[in-house]
């Protein structure tokens, strides 16, 4: 099984060097100087590290296969995979193990199926996709115990505990509390 451990971004400076946007939980492994990476699509690599720094929290990578600014820019967009046969780690699953599961809440009701793994800049996201009223509607679910804590591979489901309003099939129920809108939503100018 291939896995998407970055994605090539902006070339950076005149010789080849690329930023990355991280895939993984461990960069200083994957991408150690000397690995070879295959690559989706997979006429663009394989591609062999020969540099790795990190600047402003972004990580830059040399590839031998790559000498100048031309070649990096277009790069730009390809993942970087590796094998993997399983995970180690207890509670880290990869997108293609999350695809498909049926996402429920705790009491067994479906709320439909899990499509895809968002990667967001605070947390990963899983995108469900619900049916409202015979229409199919995609939903992020924020991706932490405290709304999924469980993850049941095997058994092909996720179970949720999502706070109201965050499911599509709650939008009818939300109530919004006004209690501090004393002025008629007016604003204060507008009642003088």
């Amino acid at each position: 099984m291939q896995l998407t451990v970055a994605r090539v971004g902006r070339a950076h400076g005149l010789r080849g060097e690329v930023a990355l946007d991280l895939r993984t939980d461990v960069p200083e492994e994957r991408l150690a100087v000397g690995s070879v990476l295959a690559t989706e699509p997979a006429e663009a690599g394989p591609l062999t590290v020969t540099a790795v720094r990190v600047h402003q929290e972004r990580w830059l990578v040399s590839f031998a296969e790559v000498a100048d600014r031309t070649t990096a820019e277009a790069l730009r967009g390809t993942e970087l995979v590796v094998d993997v046969n399983s995970s180690d780690e207890e509670d880290a699953w990869y997108p293609h193990e999350l695809r498909g599961l049926r996402a429920e809440l705790t009491d067994g009701t479906v709320v439909g199926e899990v499509v895809a793994l968002e990667h967001l800049p605070a947390h990963d996201a899983l995108v469900v996709r619900e049916d409202v009223a015979g229409e199919r509607v995609r939903t992020l679910v924020p991706f932490v115990r405290a709304i999924v804590p469980t993850v049941d591979v095997a058994g092909g489901r996720v179970v949720l505990t999502p706070p109201g309003g965050l499911l599509a099939r709650d939008a009818a129920d939300v109530v919004v509390d006004r209690a501090d809108d004393t002025d008629g939503g007016r604003g204060a100018r507008d009642g003088q």
